[in-house]
């Protein structure tokens, strides 16, 4: 009942607004008022023209000056300079001929606004103004086309040269594990339909595969500089997106298939905490924290920049929290590190 009433209430007080315009506008109207415009009208809005152009690239160039410093440092991988080139290169132009085009536009709203008395002056058709505004997106389209697609095509090659390290990310609401292949760099056969929690077969490996023995399972990602990286992508429940903005990677993750992706990383996390944008982020966010520390808020702990795993498709409730970190380290850190890891086999026999 008090739901219908609020409803009422809300419908009349429209109502009574909408009366209350139509009165104002009936005592604003005069003999002189028409609904067709003149030129003193024609007049004002080329002007207001003008002033919507300067404040559309006002806070353009407003917005790149002020908000430039939060997008992403350089790219962590070798594919990352050519991602990049490739963005910055369709922005340029993209941005160059918008100016163009709405600057155009804008001067001829206004130059040929409409005055009484004057007639528009206007061509049928003109085969070289048209072949002009034809061949010139084309060819332009055509270029970007093509260096893109053979961009995607050096990308998207993942093959087995030059002795890749073979991971598989393994999705679920709302949390990343990683595999690694093990002393045989091979990794063992899975399925979801193996999972056994009680035997901690989170992954649903098959333990009567060979090769799924030497299997590594945690729960940070490690990554060695300078080698290459096959990763290999499995969905338990629904569809996730795996997402490593810094190396300029990602890839779906789809339950009932495997998916992949490859790139090499080509700075630890040492050397990408000595940029100087990556630098400023952490000085920057640390100032807000300390601020936020000092009025006993949360989330108030100092903080220290590091690669990170996220998902980008919005996969459930706790979506935003579905984050892994990624450590790039020197081969040696690598291998010190993946030696202290248990393998699948002896924690299979560590449970039984």
């Amino acid at each position: 009942m008090t739901t219908i009433l609020t409803l009422a209430v809300l419908i009349l007080v429209a109502i009574a607004i909408w009366q209350m315009t139509k009165i104002f506008e009936f005592s604003q109207l005069s003999t002189q008022t028409s609904e067709v415009a003149n030129d003193e009208d024609n007049k004002y809005n080329g002007y207001l023209l003008f002033v919507f152009l300067i404040f559309i690239y006002g806070i353009t160039i407003f917005s790149f000056w002020k908000y430039g410093k939060m997008l992403l440092p350089e790219a962590a991988s070798e594919h990352g300079a050519d991602y990049d080139k490739l963005e910055l290169v369709s922005y340029i132009i993209i941005f160059t001929v918008q100016a163009l085009t709405q600057t155009l536009l804008h001067y001829f709203g206004f130059k040929y606004r409409g005055e009484k008395g004057k007639k528009a002056l206007f061509y049928a058709d003109n085969d070289r103004l048209e072949f002009i505004w034809t061949i010139i997106p084309v060819i332009t389209l055509a270029g970007l086309i093509l260096w893109g697609l053979y961009t995607w095509t050096t990308i998207m090659d993942v093959n087995d040269e030059d002795d890749p390290l073979i991971v598989e990310l393994y999705a679920q609401q709302f949390s990343w594990t990683a595999r690694y292949a093990g002393d045989d760099n091979v990794l063992g056969m899975a399925n979801v339909r193996m999972i056994d929690i009680d035997k901690a077969n989170v992954l649903g490996l098959d333990e009567s595969d060979t090769y799924a023995s030497d299997d590594v399972i945690v729960k940070e990602l490690h990554l060695p500089v300078g080698r290459k990286v096959n990763f290999k992508m499995r969905s338990q429940d629904v569809l996730h997106s795996a997402y490593m903005p810094h190396f300029r990677a990602q890839m779906n993750c789809v339950p009932g298939m495997i998916t992949e992706f490859s790139f090499t990383p080509n700075k630890t996390t040492e050397e990408m905490r000595l940029n100087a944008d990556v630098v400023d982020k952490v000085e920057r966010v640390n100032k807000i924290r300390t601020e936020r520390a000092a009025n006993g808020e949360p989330n108030s702990d100092p903080w220290e920049f590091d690669y990170i795993l996220l998902c980008n498709k919005i996969c459930g409730k706790s979506h935003y929290n579905m984050q892994m970190k990624i450590i790039v380290e020197t081969q040696e850190e690598y291998e010190e590190w993946i030696k202290s890891q248990q393998t699948f086999g002896k924690t299979m026999a560590s449970a039984q």
